[in-house]
C-alpha cells in the first residue's frame, strides 16, 4: 500500500500472542490483507497462509482435528486465514486450535460480517479480538500525503472515494473504482445465498444512491421497485453485512413531533456510491454536492469513532414539520449537533427548533474549511461558534 500507515496496526500489535484470535472485518479491497501482511512483516511472523478463495485450502477444514492442525502448523507459531467467510466450519476448527495450542496466533479476515460472524462468534466467545477496517480514512491520508495536500484532494475523495487502490491509481481513479464496483457489487455480491434477484439489487442500490442523505422508507422502496417490503429489508441487511451501506437512525426523546423511527442510509465510500450511478461529473457541475458532502462526512466520522473507540452514538434529527439536523452524537447526557455545508460562505446554523429543545447541546457547522477537525480523532476540535 505504498507506505500508507493504517491506524489499526498499533492495536493489532498489542493483541498478538495473548491466546485470542484476531478477527478483521471490512469491505473487499479496503486493505485487510495488506494490513495483515504489514503486521507479519513488522513482527517477523512466518504464518501458515490459508485462503477462503482457494478450494484446496477450504478442503483442509472439512476434517480438521487437533492432530491435523499439528500437521498443518509444523513448527510455525501463527496462522493467517484470508476471506474466512467462505470456509465452512471455520469457527469450530479455529476453536479447536486455540483450545489445544493457545500459544498459536490465529488471524482471520472476512468481507462479510454476517457469514464470518455466524461461523466465528459463538465458538470463539471470549477468545477473540474483533476489528473493522474501512477504506482509507481522512487521518490516514492526511498523515501520508500531508495536511495541505490532502485538503487539495478533497474533491477527488468526494468523487472517487478512498479505497487504497483508487487513491494510489493517479489518473486512473475513475476506472479503478468502476472496476472495484463491478467486481464487488455485480459479481461477488451476487454470490450471496440470499440474492435471488440481481436486477432488483442493482435497482435498490441506485435508489439508495439517489436518496443519500434523505430519510428512506422501505415501504416506498418496495412500491417503487414492485416487490415486498420484507424482500427490500432482507436486501438492505445483505448490503449492510457486505459493508456497502450503513444506517443512521433518527434521535428522539419522545418530545412532540420528533421523528422516532426514521432511518437514512449512507455508503461506506463515496466512490462506490458514484460508481453505482456511473456519475463522476466534476463537483462544479453537479447538483448533488450536498449529498456527496454529507455522505463523505458521515462515513469519515464513522471511521474516526470506530478507530478511536469513541463512545458517542450517531443519529440524525428531524421533526414532522421538516425541521432537521444533519448529524448528532450523543454521549451519555452530552449532545453534539452538526450541520454540513459545502459552501462555507453560505450562512447556516443548527435549527432553533433543535436548540430550543436541547439547550445544552453544543452546535457546529462543518464546511471544507474545518472538516479536518470533524474527521480527526487525535486533536480536540475547535469549531467556530454557531
Amino acid at each position: 500500500m505504498n507506505g500508507i500507515q493504517r491506524k489499526l496496526l498499533g492495536d493489532f500489535s498489542k493483541d498478538l500472542f495473548k491466546g485470542k484470535v484476531i478477527l478483521l472485518y471490512g469491505p473487499r479491497q479496503c486493505g485487510k490483507t495488506t494490513l495483515v501482511r504489514q503486521l507479519i512483516e513488522k513482527h517477523g511472523l512466518d504464518p501458515v497462509l490459508l485462503n477462503g478463495d482457494d478450494d484446496l485450502d477450504v478442503g483442509v477444514f472439512q476434517t480438521v482435528t487437533a492432530s491435523r492442525w499439528m500437521q498443518i502448523l509444523g513448527n510455525k507459531k501463527s496462522v493467517f486465514i484470508d476471506e474466512g467467510q467462505k470456509i465452512p466450519n471455520l469457527g469450530r476448527a479455529v476453536k479447536l486450535l486455540v483450545d489445544s495450542r493457545p500459544e498459536i496466533q490465529v488471524i482471520v479476515t472476512g468481507s462479510s460480517s454476517f457469514a464470518l460472524a455466524n461461523s466465528m462468534e459463538e465458538p470463539l466467545t471470549g477468545r477473540k479480538f474483533a476489528y473493522r477496517l474501512f477504506p482509507l480514512s481522512y487521518s490516514e491520508l492526511s498523515e501520508h500525503f500531508g495536511f495541505l495536500e490532502e485538503k487539495k484532494n478533497l474533491e477527488l475523495r468526494l468523487l472517487y472515494g478512498s479505497y487504497p487502490e483508487v487513491v494510489l491509481s493517479g489518473d486512473e481513479m475513475k476506472n479503478t473504482i468502476k472496476s472495484i464496483a463491478e467486481s464487488y457489487l455485480y459479481r461477488d455480491l451476487m454470490q450471496y445465498e440470499g440474492i435471488r434477484k440481481p436486477a432488483l439489487l442493482e435497482k435498490l442500490l441506485k435508489a439508495l444512491a439517489l436518496q443519500c442523505g434523505s430519510e428512506v422508507s422501505t415501504t416506498e422502496l418496495a412500491g417503487l421497485l414492485g416487490v415486498s417490503r420484507t424482500l427490500i429489508e432482507s436486501y438492505l441487511k445483505i448490503l449492510e453485512q457486505a459493508f456497502i451501506i450503513f444506517p443512521l437512525n433518527s434521535y428522539s426523546t419522545n418530545q412532540r413531533n420528533e421523528i422516532k423511527k426514521g432511518v437514512k442510509y449512507y455508503f461506506y465510500d463515496n466512490g462506490m456510491r458514484n460508481a453505482v450511478l456511473n456519475d463522476f461529473t466534476p463537483i462544479s457541475m453537479r447538483n448533488d454536492v450536498g449529498a456527496l458532502w454529507e455522505n463523505y462526512l458521515v462515513s469519515e466520522r464513522l471511521k474516526r469513532n470506530t478507530y478511536g473507540r469513541a463512545d458517542g452514538l450517531p443519529y440524525f434529527w428531524r421533526t414532522t414539520d421538516q425541521m432537521e439536523v444533519d448529524y448528532i452524537e450523543v454521549t451519555g447526557s452530552k449532545i453534539e449537533a452538526f450541520e454540513f455545508k459545502w459552501n462555507p460562505n453560505k450562512k447556516s446554523r443548527v435549527t432553533k427548533a433543535f436548540t430550543n429543545r436541547y439547550p445544552d447541546a453544543t452546535v457546529a457547522t462543518i464546511t471544507p474549511d474545518n472538516y479536518d477537525e470533524f474527521c480527526s480523532p487525535w486533536e480536540e476540535p475547535q469549531y467556530p461558534g454557531n
